[in-house]
């Protein structure tokens, strides 16, 4: 121990013992908070207490000297503990730290950009679950001036899940520049997910393109969770699905391109399997209560609806995500 150390507390202890004031007291709490800054353990400060109260009392019975043995064989256990304990919550402190910024990072990684089309209505909600986030969408204009739409998914969760979004999202970036139709395109997304996911992780994916000159919507998937298309002159939601195999398990893959014409009014639903598995009254919720849940908030905006049908279903849940939740409408204003 320091001596500085020693005669501090030897001067605290005996002023105590001599008055058991507040004063002293006092100086208890501010000398606690110098053992801090001299990191000193649980033991070493019983060990101070003990060679301090010998020196004061050197009349001692032999049972005090004993239970003072006792005890500091009972701190040293206790202060490796505590040392093991400390480490620990600094490493989980660090992570922490390293997470927040990782998950501000993957926010940066999403399209943020208005569409800036009037023939064109877009909004999309996507939030994790945990910090970290398996989902990724994807919206935008080619050269053409078609409009692109896309809702991935992550099988897995945390940090392995985040890193393959950002390939998702460079990929995504690189193949749309060359104005894929969504099969070509998945197609190929396919290839670079094969080469460069581990073999116990796969990608789902919804992928849509609106020509903007004959007002057809072209769209694929790869396993991807049924989104939903509104027929506004038939007031009617019907399934959005494609059959398709899931990115990554094999490189040579071919998927299935539909399209329909999207008049006037009419809207398109894409989402994560984290919408369909939210519950309600302790049960997945039926595609039939999301629609229900969409159609209630239909003559808002585009933005508007998809907060809503959130903002209905997180409450439902007690505002606990079970799973990574996005959700995407595109409508056709004019």
């Amino acid at each position: 121990m320091k001596v500085s150390m020693y005669q501090l507390y030897k001067e605290m202890l005996t002023s105590y013992l001599e008055n058991q004031s507040e004063h002293a007291l006092y100086h208890a709490q501010q000398f606690s908070k110098q053992m801090m800054e001299q990191d000193m353990s649980p033991e070493e400060t019983v060990s101070l207490h003990i060679s301090v109260f010998q020196e004061l009392k050197d009349d001692l019975s032999q049972e005090v000297i004993d239970s003072f043995d006792l005890l500091l064989e009972v701190m040293i256990g206790y202060g490796l503990a505590y040392r093991e304990h400390q480490s620990l919550r600094d490493r989980q402190q660090r992570l922490e730290s390293e997470l927040d910024v990782a998950a501000r990072m993957q926010k940066t990684l999403l399209p943020h950009n208005d569409l800036k089309m009037d023939q064109i209505d877009l909004g999309v909600i996507s939030v994790p679950a945990s910090k970290m986030s398996g989902d990724y969408y994807h919206y935008g204009t080619d050269d053409s001036g078609n409009v692109i739409v896309a809702v991935a998914d992550v099988i897995g969760k945390g940090v392995p899940a985040a890193l393959s979004m950002s390939m998702i999202k460079y990929a995504v970036d690189t193949l749309t520049e060359k104005e894929f139709q969504p099969a070509s395109l998945l197609e190929s997304l396919n290839r670079v997910v094969h080469r460069n996911i581990d073999e116990d992780m796969f990608i789902t994916m919804m992928y849509g393109l609106y020509d903007s000159t004959d007002h057809t919507f072209y769209y694929a998937s790869a396993g991807h969770e049924p989104g939903f298309v509104y027929d506004a002159s038939e007031d009617t939601f019907d399934n959005l699905e494609a059959k398709g195999l899931v990115l990554g398990v094999s490189p040579k893959v071919s998927y299935k391109e539909s399209s329909f014409s999207l008049k006037e009014n009419d809207f398109v639903v894409l989402l994560s399997d984290g919408v369909t598995e939210c519950r309600v009254d302790g049960e997945f919720i039926e595609r039939a209560q999301l629609v229900d849940i969409i159609r209630r908030h239909q003559h808002l905006t585009a933005q508007e609806i998809v907060d809503q049908v959130y903002q209905e279903l997180e409450k439902a849940q007690e505002f606990q995500l079970k799973d990574d939740f996005t959700l995407l409408i595109l409508r056709r204003k004019v």
